[in-house]
């Protein structure tokens, strides 16, 4: 998934024999089991434990029809966090050791989500705090490679690091929006985080998505527990830090960003069209071309598994083809978006 065999012998696997490799990476595939456990139990525990305090009731904007516990995020971050602290204690070569405080940035993002999930938030409090926490990553990552910025200076340097909190907040509301369908955010963020752990190296990937498969168990259609936003906001700003963790060379950066579209291009389109139609963009709704597809009547499951589907398709192009393929996957997303307006516009005057 995602690299030829011909990429895999260039990152060094030939020079090992298969059973050398599979001894070389095993405490790492150890460490991903053990997440992926701690992420069933922990989520199981919230489900079984704090189903009142978190409970989510259906309302005109809700895709369910009973009422379901929320917090399932909370549950996937605690095994993480144990995962993390595990490596660090007993492992030789700890991942990312040398970020723990790049990790911590993301505490206030948390808790505000715990908040909101438990008795809800003011808008403008979680955006304050979504600020700070995007401002942390960016102090310690960078900003987003902008060439066109680039040769004015110091200037450019910070229109580029406002531009790139910017952007993060902006990709941790779109991730919150998307959280909408079972397994939907859950399944695309667990094939978007395997891209980027192979495309920027990034092995602490790895075990958020051993995480989420833990919660991909309880979050499946039919869910018996949803994300809530403490974990919606939480992966949001990991694609971002995923994205910011990269080797410095813009045209390889801007290509990773294909694997965010299937997403970000249906949060995008959506903003564009009730902007269009002259409603107001702060307030709640359910026209997310994904809500829209489910209330045509595909089932939640069917939703999820196109949106991880093209998620797949899109960086696979990447991986073989680099920057054409992903210039030819932005592409497909785009004629998919509207391919799928076309088809539930056709699907509303077949019943009209």
């Amino acid at each position: 998934m995602f690299l030829s065999l011909q990429s895999l012998l260039k990152s060094g696997v030939s020079a090992y024999s298969l059973e050398e490799y599979f001894e070389f990476t095993k405490p790492f595939l150890i460490l991903l089991v053990i997440s992926f456990f701690l992420s069933l139990i922990a989520v199981g525990i919230i489900k079984q434990h704090l189903s009142q305090q978190l409970v989510d009731i259906p309302n005109e904007r809700s895709s369910h029809t009973q009422p379901t516990p929320r917090g399932g995020g909370l549950g996937f971050i605690i095994a993480f966090v144990i995962a993390i602290v595990v490596n660090q204690i007993f492992s030789n070569t700890p991942i990312y050791s040398k970020q723990n405080l790049l990790w911590l940035s993301l505490i206030p993002l948390v808790l505000i989500g715990i908040i909101d999930d438990w008795k809800g938030v003011p808008a403008g409090i979680r955006y304050l705090v979504q600020l700070i926490t995007s401002s942390l990553i960016v102090i310690q990552c960078g900003a987003f490679p902008l060439p066109v910025l680039s040769q004015f200076g110091i200037t450019g340097d910070i229109i580029s690091m406002i531009l790139t909190v910017i952007g993060i907040t902006a990709l941790i509301n779109f991730y919150n929006f998307m959280d909408g369908l079972d397994g939907l955010l859950a399944g695309v963020s667990a094939v978007q985080l395997g891209f980027l752990a192979l495309w920027f190296n990034q092995p602490l990937d790895w075990v958020i998505l051993a995480v989420l498969f833990g919660f991909l168990y309880w979050n499946w259609s039919p869910a018996k527990i949803f994300m809530g936003d403490a974990g919606s906001t939480f992966l949001g700003a990991v694609i971002a830090i995923g994205l910011l963790n990269n080797n410095n060379n813009p045209a390889y950066v801007w290509s990773a960003m294909v694997i965010i579209l299937p997403l970000v291009g249906d949060a995008i389109y959506t903003l564009f069209r009730r902007l269009m139609r002259g409603e107001n963009i702060f307030k709640a709704h359910r026209t997310h071309l994904y809500q829209r597809l489910q209330q045509s009547g595909w089932s939640h499951a069917q939703v999820a598994t196109t949106y991880i589907v093209f998620t797949l398709f899109v960086g696979n192009l990447n991986s073989l083809f680099g920057a054409t393929g992903a210039w030819v996957g932005s592409g497909i997303i785009i004629a998919a978006i509207f391919l799928g307006e076309m088809y539930l516009s056709n699907r509303r005057l077949s019943h009209t």
